[in-house]
């Protein structure tokens, strides 16, 4: 079984992250989507509650698990028996920071490859930190996430 790994706080999910998720889910068995413990981050919603935002965000898709992990990625995937990491890329910007960290986890873990998977491009321009402004500022988010991201995003709205 071919088994991917995709990596990320998804704080929170937004429809670039379902494109590539939906994308690496057609070519592997298995898509893995690793929502990050990163005490480093302020994130906006608990662990808890962007896996439960994620799962439902990608319940149509099958070969989708949704899980939440602590620590080095590539020990999580090899304890798992996943063969590969996906990470999406935006920009130019984006792949000097994914190339450094997939040779690094090539050290750590050889055996575990990296893909690199674009989205779309009525997607590729999204980024959860632009979206948690656009919902803090009061703006029109909907169109960016799904309905799970949106009903979470508005209650954080109300707060704000």
């Amino acid at each position: 079984m071919r088994k991917a790994i995709y990596p990320g706080s998804f704080d929170p999910v937004h429809n670039g992250h379902l494109d590539v998720i939906e994308r690496a889910s057609r070519l592997c068995d298995c898509v893995v989507v690793a929502v990050a413990n990163n005490d480093q981050k302020n994130a906006l919603f608990s662990v808890q509650e962007r896996v439960e935002i994620v799962k439902e965000a990608t319940g149509a898709m099958e070969n989708v698990e949704v899980t939440s992990f602590d620590g080095l990625l590539v020990n999580f995937a090899s304890s798992h028996g996943i063969q590969a990491v996906v990470r999406g890329l935006r920009a130019v910007s984006d792949f000097e920071y994914e190339f450094q960290m997939a040779l690094m986890n090539r050290q750590l873990h050889s055996e575990i490859e990296t893909l690199f998977l674009i989205p779309s491009q009525e997607n590729i321009y999204l980024s959860s930190r632009m979206i948690k402004e656009i919902a803090r500022l009061g703006g029109k988010f909907e169109d960016f996430v799904p309905e799970a991201t949106a009903r979470a995003l508005a209650r954080y709205a109300t707060r704000a």
